[in-house]
């Protein structure tokens, strides 16, 4: 029975989103995955995608699996960049991952208007600022 199965709550997991300089000096919007957990995460999985409504049009994207492989502990990996037509509607991140045999998984989602510079926080572990969901 679904009662009966025991899903284990995420704890020291973020998704951030940083507005930086890339490696051409343009600025972009990256999305990090960071582990805040004192041990390793393996089989790390990121499905993506944006919805929402942009003009008065609804826009829904293609979703996007990123393989992480592992992310040691605090310490972050980048998950994509998120273009600027995109930050404007809800961008969704589903994470998947194996701490100490066992599955876990938990969605992060980005709501329409909270990816900006009046939400940004200190980032943990990144040593940025950027907008986060734990």
């Amino acid at each position: 029975m679904k009662k009966d199965i025991k899903i284990p709550k995420v704890e020291g997991i973020a998704v951030a989103v940083v507005h930086e300089l890339n490696e051409k000096n343009v600025e972009v919007w990256n999305a990090y995955l960071i582990n805040q957990k004192p041990e390793l995460i393996e089989g790390v999985l990121v499905s993506t995608r944006g919805y929402g409504l942009k003009e008065g049009e609804k826009v829904k994207t293609s979703v996007l699996r990123h393989f992480l492989d592992e992310i040691p502990a605090n310490n972050y990996k980048k998950i994509e960049i998120i273009t600027d037509e995109l930050i404007t509607v809800s961008n969704e991140f589903w994470v998947s991952f194996y701490l100490n045999k066992k599955m876990y998984d938990k969605k992060y989602v980005f709501l329409a208007g909270s990816i900006s510079t009046d939400h940004f926080v200190d980032l943990p572990v990144i040593g940025k600022r950027g907008v986060m969901i734990q």
